[in-house]
């Protein structure tokens, strides 16, 4: 059995590490309350694009946007969005096997990391990063994304991807977040869901043609799918880092509360010890 001071020593540590893991749970907390308002705020606006492409799509006998044809080249790109912090379980972790998954070929991939922990994860694999985007996964804003969806969409109107993927974690529950993947380029028009209306639909006539408004929505949508994805992931992020702190908060009370234990059974033996002694030493005088 560990010393009395030893076992105290323990408890002193476990408590430290303790006040540290819920003080990150009640931090993580107030976080997802500000990325799920965030999540809720781009909804309107990207539910909105959705309904013109749409509608455009079924009223349009000719679409021509570069965005939706394919260039013929077989290398893909894969936009992989994961934290700059860890200690939120296997959330880093599971984006980036679903990412590992899903490539064939380690040549032809062409990987836009965002969040140092998606940089690490594929730096440790040795792929090739194409570009590197840190410091943005807790709060990431409109214009974040409109800088990634650029740079991909100047990547597939070259030619140098024929193929460009979102992967992300949507976020179902504060217990529960999903790894997803999602192709981004080419564009499939059928893909898109029609986002549920009430009431009389508008009868829209596009100026100057249902085409050029297509060519102006493609970046447009593509962006907002990707600032969907940051915001989801930076929500997902905050919730597996609540549940990890609450499950490590109350493992450290486990061990505090095996410890004291622990701790009386040293202390009553100490005093067991002592007891003996002074009997055996009274004995001794007699």
């Amino acid at each position: 059995m560990a010393s009395l001071q030893a076992i105290k020593g323990r408890i002193k540590s476990v408590s430290s590490t303790k006040q540290i893991t819920n003080a990150m749970n009640l931090v993580a907390t107030a976080k997802l309350t500000k990325a799920k308002e965030s999540a809720l705020k781009s909804r309107p606006f990207f539910t909105e694009v959705q309904k013109v492409i749409k509608s455009i799509a079924k009223n349009s006998e000719n679409l021509n946007s570069p965005l939706l044809k394919k260039n013929g080249s077989s290398n893909k790109g894969y936009v992989i969005l994961a934290a700059d912090r860890g200690l939120a379980g296997g959330y880093n972790a599971n984006v980036g096997k679903l990412v590992m998954n899903h490539i064939t070929n380690k040549d032809e991939a062409r990987l836009i990391t965002v969040g140092k922990k998606s940089r690490e994860f594929f730096r440790a694999r040795h792929f090739d990063i194409q570009k590197e985007i840190t410091g943005i996964s807790a709060d990431p804003t409109y214009n974040d994304a409109k800088e990634i969806a650029h740079y991909v969409i100047d990547l597939f109107n070259k030619g140098e991807v024929g193929e460009v993927y979102l992967a992300y974690t949507a976020f179902k529950s504060t217990i529960q977040q999903e790894p997803t993947m999602i192709r981004l380029l080419p564009v499939d028009i059928s893909e898109i869901e029609e986002p549920e209306t009430e009431g009389p639909k508008d009868l829209l006539i596009y100026d100057p043609s249902p085409e050029a408004v297509l060519d102006y929505l493609m970046p447009r949508y593509v962006t907002d799918v990707i600032f969907g994805g940051l915001v989801e992931s930076s929500a997902s992020e905050q919730g597996a880092r609540m549940t990890a702190m609450d499950s490590a908060t109350e493992n450290a009370n486990e061990m505090i509360a095996k410890l004291e234990i622990e701790s009386n059974r040293a202390r009553q033996a100490a005093i067991t010890q002592e007891l003996t002694e002074i009997v055996a030493g009274a004995g001794a005088l007699k």
